[in-house]
């Protein structure tokens, strides 16, 4: 299943990253030469961004401060999506599809829901979607920083399950594994919440996706849920 064309953005190239300088900005050698990138994810990526890495990259318009957009990291399975902006379209498509267990008849994008905006209203389901990108010991693992963000969405979803809603939590996995589980020390708060949610009601989906030989993104099974230990 093609849930996203990644070439439809624009002119895609290819380069090598020299140094990752903060959270948003990297210099990376493009046909020898020295180029700023935009980094679309504020994760830590420290076993993705290592120097060297090739990296595929989306040009920029003229004027930005940065010349290229980064798309994705050449892992050992191949190309490795890494731009979070490019999530909520991937997933509105998976979901579309029924990657929540059902076919949807309505969609909404960004809805508010008291201090919170979720990144989803399907039919009478609330749905928060993270995306996935560490692996340790073949388990997928959320967060790769602390997020107090990701707390709140939680709490607001139990919430909302309160109140009637239906809610989901969805993770899409950019790498493969056995299973998911929250990070058992990087955000202590998000891993005691996350158990919370689920003994409440809250519905774990997951899906893992991959970038294949034609640059779309593409369905590439479910992701379930570790035992908790």
């Amino acid at each position: 299943m093609i849930l996203f064309d990644l070439k439809s953005l624009g002119q895609l190239t290819t380069g090598f990253l020299i140094v990752r300088k903060n959270r948003f900005l990297a210099t990376v050698n493009v046909k020898d030469k020295t180029k700023k990138v935009h980094i679309a994810d504020t994760g830590r990526l420290e076993e993705i961004l290592t120097p060297s890495r090739e990296l595929l990259l989306l040009k920029n318009r003229e004027g930005l401060k940065t010349h290229y957009t980064l798309l994705a990291a050449k892992m050992e399975e191949g190309w490795v999506l890494i731009n979070t902006k490019l999530h909520s379209q991937i997933a509105y498509e998976a979901i579309k599809n029924g990657i929540l267990g059902f076919v949807p008849q309505d969609i909404k994008k960004e809805v508010s829901y008291k201090k919170s905006r979720f990144d989803y209203l399907v039919d009478n389901a609330l749905v928060e979607l993270k995306g996935c990108s560490l692996v340790e010991k073949n388990i997928c693992l959320f967060p790769n920083a602390p997020t107090s963000r990701g707390v709140k969405h939680l709490k607001e979803l139990i919430e909302a399950k309160n109140e009637g809603y239906n809610a989901f939590l969805l993770i899409m996995a950019v790498r493969k594994c056995n299973c998911f589980q929250p990070h058992p020390f990087r955000d202590e708060e998000f891993k005691k919440v996350f158990w919370e949610a689920l003994q409440k009601g809250i519905e774990f989906k997951g899906f893992f996706v991959k970038i294949d030989e034609n640059l779309n993104v593409i369905y590439n099974g479910e992701l379930s849920l570790c035992k908790k230990f």
